[in-house]
């Protein structure tokens, strides 16, 4: 004897077989519980269109909705297969978080020329996209956002995190400008590192620790190595090609359009050059530091500066420093301010930077290897009891 009505203990007590079966609902025609030999159930509404041909549209999985609901949606298809229309109603198209950020890149990021293009690029591969490729743009929360920083954070740490936020945040403005009813779940107070002011120079000491545990770490050691004894820019080191740097020693130092100056060419100390003649090429990879990937550099800084920072403590510094101690430490060698400027690569005002068209090689030159001979000096330092020798008086 068939039942009269069907609950949702009903259903759950229907018995799996060796094959598939479909149980009718008592209280809607056209209306069944498919149950597979595995166990699983679903609701299925079966009617006929107007042409006669049977249509058969499945409502939805029993374990994630009652039959209250399922009766629901199995009259609304039922109508729509009466009346030769899909069975479900299409749902519109949702933007993911890949599609609104694949079109940001294009639209914001590659129209304007932007030179933080690859990073971004990157941090979107590495930390955003795995998490939220497929998610609902419009349906990532404020907490959706704090769990993934979290997760940079632990993993990276507070300034990597930073610069997701920062990416997340230009991805969502861009599409709020885009969409008056979108509103953007990043707020203030969202950063995980504590801004420092950019004055940071790093004591002898300071120096000497970095440099002594940078022989330890790899590529990353290499890095900021050469980050102290060249001064130049982060992006520039990691972007270093074994092409730039002649038989003779001269780095070429490229330039491109929308960004700051830069060391153009400079005649290498021996400091720095025996660090880059020390690496070995990785195949075909174009790059002094390369990467992990054929045809890529070394884009693992933020995850080596947290490892690096367990053996070396020293309290709130970056690779940015580095640079910042070069300049200081070329001032404290002796090298004039308007030679120090142009190794940096910093824009000269004025009508000097406009009429004096002379490149400076040598004296950049002379520079880095005064810098060098003071980095030396400053690892190893004269012994204190070793006094210098007086010359005897002439009689």
């Amino acid at each position: 004897m068939r039942r009269k009505t069907l609950s949702d203990a009903g259903v759950a007590d229907l018995k799996a077989r060796a094959a598939r079966y479909t149980f009718p609902d008592p209280e809607l025609r056209g209306h069944y519980v498919r149950v597979m030999p595995s166990g699983a159930k679903s609701f299925v509404a079966v009617s006929r269109d107007p042409n006669g041909k049977q249509v058969w549209a499945t409502i939805g999985a029993a374990d994630m909705m009652g039959i209250d609901k399922a009766r629901d949606d199995a009259r609304e298809a039922i109508k729509r297969i009466r009346a030769g229309l899909p069975a479900i109603e299409p749902k519109a198209a949702v933007d993911t978080f890949r599609t609104v950020a694949e079109n940001y890149m294009k639209r914001h990021v590659a129209a304007k020329g932007l030179r933080s293009e690859r990073e971004i690029q990157r941090c979107l591969d590495v930390y955003v996209f795995p998490t939220w490729e497929d998610r609902e743009f419009t349906g990532i929360r404020r907490g959706d956002v704090a769990k993934l920083l979290d997760e940079v954070e632990d993993g990276n740490g507070g300034r990597q995190a930073d610069m997701v936020l920062a990416i997340v945040r230009g991805i969502c403005n861009w599409y709020a400008a885009r969409n008056e009813s979108y509103l953007s779940p990043i707020v203030r107070g969202m950063r995980r590192s504590t801004p420092v002011k950019r004055e940071r120079v790093l004591t002898d000491d300071e120096i000497r620790a970095i440099w002594q545990h940078a022989g330890k770490a790899g590529t990353f050691g290499d890095i900021l190595k050469i980050a102290l004894t060249t001064a130049q820019r982060r992006e520039k080191i990691l972007t270093m090609q074994w092409d730039d740097v002649s038989v003779d020693g001269i780095w070429h130092v490229p330039g491109a359009d929308r960004e700051k100056g830069t060391g153009g060419e400079l005649k290498l100390p021996a400091l720095a050059l025996d660090i880059i003649r020390a690496r070995k090429r990785v195949g075909e990879n174009p790059y002094v530091f390369a990467g992990r990937t054929k045809g890529s550099f070394f884009s693992g800084v933020s995850k080596a500066k947290t490892e690096f920072d367990k053996h070396v403590p020293i309290p709130h510094w970056t690779v940015h420093d580095l640079r910042r101690t070069a300049r200081s430490l070329m001032a404290r060698a002796g090298v004039d301010s308007d030679t120090a400027e142009r190794v940096m690569g910093h824009v000269i005002d004025g009508v000097e930077g406009v009429y004096n068209r002379h490149k400076y090689t040598d004296e950049k030159a002379s520079a880095l290897t005064r810098l060098a001979a003071l980095v030396k000096t400053i690892l190893n330092p004269p012994a204190k009891n070793v006094l210098p020798m007086k010359r005897r008086a002439r009689k």
